[in-house]
């Protein structure tokens, strides 16, 4: 599965798509200055249910869908307060009341110091099943770098 993120008149719009060479493109080249977009999917089977993960690598940031299904139900984004050590964190699309997005994106940002965009569509079936998953980021995140 696929994301493609466009950005236009500073809207940000997020597409499935099913080709994973249009985010190997380097925007250098399209005449914005910065890195490479990469790609980088993974997997893992927690508590019984496979669990997919998808890394967009943007210019100072990146985005990560976590999920099971190939949806988009919720969206948060976070970055750092020059006025508090606390990241700031909003949800975008979504429940509110669904707080994992955000507090996932909080949490990635403290430890990267980057902008997160964060969608987490997995059931709260299980309570371990949130913190396995993002100890599973974290070891991602220690092995790959790069990625992130």
């Amino acid at each position: 599965m696929r994301w493609l993120i466009c950005l236009n008149n500073g809207l940000v719009s997020l597409y499935f798509s099913s080709y994973k060479h249009l985010f190997n493109m380097n925007i250098a080249e399209s005449g914005a200055v910065g890195d490479a977009i990469t790609v980088h999917d993974f997997s893992e089977k927690i508590l019984e249910q496979t669990v997919h993960f998808h890394v967009i690598k943007l210019n100072g940031g990146f985005f990560l869908w976590v999920g099971s299904n190939p949806v988009l139900s919720n969206l948060a984004v976070s970055m750092e307060s020059k006025f508090d050590s606390m990241p700031l964190s909003t949800l975008v699309l979504g429940d509110p009341s669904d707080t994992t997005p955000n507090s996932l994106a909080q949490r990635l940002t403290k430890r990267t110091k980057k902008q997160v965009y964060v969608s987490y569509c997995l059931p709260m079936t299980d309570s371990n099943l949130s913190l396995l998953v993002e100890n599973r980021i974290k070891k991602e995140m220690e092995v790959h770098p790069d990625k992130f």
